[in-house]
């Protein structure tokens, strides 16, 4: 029997007897004919007719493997993937005529098996009450694959993408069902990945013969896929199958790359960036950051990974090595897909969320802005206003919430000069830069400061930002944030509080998070909040209320920074607004890190500096359900380290 024959048989024939029936071992290949044009469809019994259409399947936990019904629901799903691909590799067979024999050979006993594996499944699904064709099937594979216009396209098509993701599937699937005691359906999933890696390793052995010279296999393989292939679809919905690629022949650092590459499935992903010297850009477009904000920026990157979710994109401008990425996904992290800007182009996408619309977000991200869908909230902005990155919106806050306030926006020396003489009557003065940002840029000033440099640093700040806030130094006590997130109507919904931990000069040190804010409080600061200054009333209703009118037209997050502090008296006082940030926020990220915790935890995020940081580098071990875990890669980061940590059960 001629090779051709058999491949005609598998393709076009339209019983399932006759697409299913063997063809000998030994064929010969000498009249392999000339070359098809691909059909638009592979002959089949109309009930098995392939279409968009067609039934998708949740795959059952080991909880549900023991009905009938869905099993057999299952099975009718695979059966056809594995139709489809005997039908795909009798079309190679007849659209590469001069393929080279040895190929061919290898393609015609790898279309023998798909038969056989089409065959077990049906006899399994009958078994389970389902007869195939009982339910639509779909043209998923047919519509990726045939349009193939080499073999090579098939081998990176087939064989490394959709074949070597049923190692992870076929591999997992044959546990659970052995578990459930469902030994038929197990023996037939643990043959199939048998033959699966014969499959991938046949793929692998003609990809690196036809692989352009000095690429390594991932690379090579990274650019063949065409979108809407893509690595990640080379990874089943299952755990990641090491060994079983390992057998088929991929090297490591293929595997490696593989195990941490993500890209959305199917959701449009929503394009995330860290920009945390927004207020810089925003306050002169000349901005030049220095080289610990230089520092902050890269170093810091992968708190993306806190706040977007699994299928979401992140734009770093220095990826995290690979170990590092696996070492987030064993502490239980969902990874984003990692990429340059430039690689987004022409991708529909979900939504655009930098860290703050700065001017330079807008720069970066405005080549993409016609690539976002119309209907999601998160499009392109260009640029937010100059002077919501500054303290002057935090004090406009203030003023629409009727609260009296001693701080001072001055825009002139002179102006400053005499609200710090005022303040001194009466204590130490606090100055801060306008567009200073996390406790940077703010000046103590006393009795006894040197006039001559507080003078120079107030004209060099006004010179810088424009202007400078002068407010009374306060004795603080508790530092905390509401976090909030806005719509196009500008309604706020408040995302939760935290605690902020800030050293004496009120600088950054970190965040502690819990399911029950009042938890982490002092008794005595949680009694006074609740009990005398009605804290929810005012971070729940009144402040949200006012957001809109203060920022209107903004859409994502915003944080309103406060303050417990000691008066003179002893007595405690709460500061409502001590700053309102128009961006996400650490704090942000940490009520967003708690989300992805275990359930009932507390935790706290802290950014080290990274000489600093001691026997943490060398802990090993934490993850999502307790204990330390470096967000960033600590043998890339120059200066920083993020750490988070989950804490004990609040339940």
């Amino acid at each position: 029997m001629e090779m051709r024959e058999a491949a005609e048989r598998v393709l076009l024939a339209e019983t399932l007897e006759d697409k299913l029936w063997l063809g000998p071992r030994d064929v010969t290949d000498d009249a392999p004919g000339p070359a098809i044009i691909t059909p638009e469809r592979p002959g089949r019994p109309r009930e098995l007719a392939i279409g968009p259409k067609g039934v998708r399947v949740e795959f059952p936990g080991i909880h549900r493997l023991d009905d009938d019904r869905e099993r057999g629901v299952m099975l009718h799903f695979l059966a056809n993937h594995e139709l489809l691909a005997a039908e795909l590799m009798a079309l190679v067979l007849l659209k590469f005529p001069d393929a080279p024999e040895e190929y061919r050979a290898g393609v015609y006993e790898a279309m023998r098996e798909e038969q056989m594996h089409t065959r077990m499944y049906v006899r399994r699904m009958k078994e389970c009450g389902i007869a195939f064709g009982e339910l639509p099937v779909n043209d998923y594979f047919w519509r990726i694959i045939a349009p193939m216009a080499t073999p090579m396209d098939f081998v990176t098509r087939l064989n490394l993408t959709f074949e070597q993701a049923n190692l992870d599937f076929s591999k997992h699937y044959a546990g659970l069902f052995r578990q459930a005691g469902d030994t038929a359906t197990a023996a037939v999933l643990e043959k199939i990945y048998q033959d699966e890696i014969g499959h991938v390793g046949h793929g692998v052995k003609w990809f690196r013969r036809w692989k352009d010279e000095g690429a390594s296999d991932w690379q090579a393989f990274r650019k063949s896929l065409v979108f809407p292939l893509a690595p990640v679809r080379a990874k089943g919905l299952a755990p990641f199958n090491a060994e079983g690629r390992r057998l088929a022949g991929l090297d490591e650092d293929f595997i490696r790359h593989l195990e941490v590459c993500e890209q959305s499935r199917g959701r449009t992903p929503v394009v995330h960036w860290f920009n945390p010297n927004a207020e810089g850009h925003a306050m002169s477009p000349r901005h030049q950051p220095d080289k610990a904000a230089v520092a902050l920026e890269e170093d810091l990157e992968m708190l993306i990974a806190g706040w977007c979710r699994k299928d979401d994109v992140a734009v770093l401008r220095r990826p995290p090595s690979r170990g590092h990425l696996a070492s987030l996904k064993r502490a239980g992290f969902e990874l984003p897909e990692i990429v340059a800007v430039d690689d987004l182009a022409g991708r529909k996408l979900g939504g655009l969320r930098p860290w703050a619309w700065s001017p330079e977000a807008s720069r970066l991200l405005g080549p993409l802005a016609g690539d976002v869908s119309a209907n999601v909230a998160w499009q392109w902005v260009e640029s937010t206003p100059r002077e919501w990155f500054s303290k002057e919106i935090g004090i406009r806050l203030e003023e629409r919430l009727g609260l009296s306030s001693d701080c001072k926006l001055c825009r002139t020396l002179d102006e400053a000069e005499m609200a710090v003489g005022e303040l001194l009557e009466t204590g130490q003065v606090l100055a801060k830069a306008a567009f200073s940002r996390a406790g940077r840029g703010h000046r103590r000033i006393n009795r006894d400061s040197p006039p001559d440099a507080t003078r120079n640093w107030l004209r060099n700040v006004i010179a810088d930002h424009g202007c400078v806030v002068i407010e009374p130094w306060l004795e603080r006590v508790t530092d905390f944030s509401a976090l909030y997130e806005m719509t196009a109507g500008g309604q706020a919904e408040l995302i939760g509080l935290t605690v902020m931990e800030n050293d004496a000069a009120g600088r950054f040190l970190g965040i502690r998070v819990s399911p029950k804010w009042a938890s982490m409080l002092d008794p005595q600061v949680a009694a006074f909040l609740h009990r005398d200054e009605k804290v929810m009333e005012w971070y729940q209703e009144k402040i949200p209320a006012m957001l809109g009118s203060v920022l209107p037209g903004h859409v994502g997050a915003v944080g309103v920074d406060a303050m417990v502090h000691r008066r003179g008296d002893g007595s405690l006082a709460l500061k409502h607004v001590v700053e309102l940030n128009v961006r996400l926020t650490m704090g942000r990220v940490a009520l967003e890190l708690l989300k992805k915790s275990a359930p009932n935890r507390s935790g706290s995020l802290r950014v080290l500096r990274k000489g600093k940081a001691g026997d943490l580098l060398e802990l090993q071990g934490g993850s999502l359900s307790g204990g330390p875990v470096i967000l960033n890669d600590p043998s890339t980061a120059r200066e920083f380290l993020a750490v988070w940590e989950v804490a004990g059960d609040q339940s």
